[in-house]
């Protein structure tokens, strides 16, 4: 009784933590120093990449990993940063805002190619609030369980929808800075990039995060009733 009620009450204030503090937090805060408090696009990038590149530094401190969101959000920070430099035609500096999308995009589609997505890191607390779809995820993840190989699919396809919707995002917004009036593009560049994220989140929760919670939590009920959904040992065939 006790350990279930601990592993609740310390699961669920840290379901979004990851989320919030590799994308929301460094994201927002660009925002809110350049337009809420004035700051230059320089000063607002550089202090925004704060708490990208704490995580990215405690991460390979302690568990000697590089935080993957934290570590994009930092190389695209710096990437603007140095872009900021480019001054003059207001069509290519509103080109130059949708590179943080593409650069996001193509490293999100990159690390599925190469087997680790990416957005996984993102995904899990949304889908892991207790330790027994803890235990699940763990071996739908390392192949012990029989939905192992379907689950990582999943996976997959869950990155490679928003890896393809930023994309997309991007080359609308590039497309549209050099061929939609300038004061149009300031507000219309936001709604493209909010109704990317919706057709993220709905494509991606179609087709990777919702099968993938149907799995977790077959898999944990399966483990709590006493039923197998390990893979079989070699002797059984």
């Amino acid at each position: 009784m006790t350990t279930k009620t601990s592993d609740t009450q310390t699961g669920k204030p840290h379901n979004f933590l990851p989320l919030i503090l590799d994308v929301a937090v460094p994201i927002g805060s660009y925002y809110l120093l350049k337009d809420g408090f004035g700051m230059s696009t320089f000063a607002a990038l550089a202090w925004s990449s704060v708490v990208p590149a704490l995580r990215t530094a405690w991460s390979a401190v302690r568990e000697r990993t590089v935080n993957g969101i934290a570590g994009l959000i930092l190389v695209v920070n710096v990437v603007s940063l140095m872009l900021s430099f480019v001054s003059g035609d207001p069509r290519l500096m509103l080109a130059k805002d949708s590179g943080v999308s593409s650069t996001v995009g193509i490293g999100i589609l990159v690390s599925v190619a190469l087997g680790r997505p990416m957005m996984t890191a993102a995904l899990k607390p949304f889908l892991v609030k207790d330790a027994a779809r803890e235990a699940a995820w763990g071996r739908l993840m390392d192949g012990t369980a029989a939905a192992s190989a379907d689950f990582r699919r999943k996976e997959r396809v869950f990155s490679t929808v928003w890896g393809g919707v930023l994309l997309a995002e991007c080359v609308l917004r590039i497309v549209g800075a050099f061929t939609v009036p300038v004061d149009t593009m300031v507000w219309l560049g936001s709604v493209v990039l909010l109704g990317a994220v919706g057709i993220g989140i709905v494509l991606g929760g179609a087709f990777g995060a919702g099968p993938m919670e149907r799995m977790l939590t077959a898999e944990a009920e399966a483990a709590a009733g006493g039923g197998s959904r390990e893979i079989a040992p070699a002797m059984a065939a």
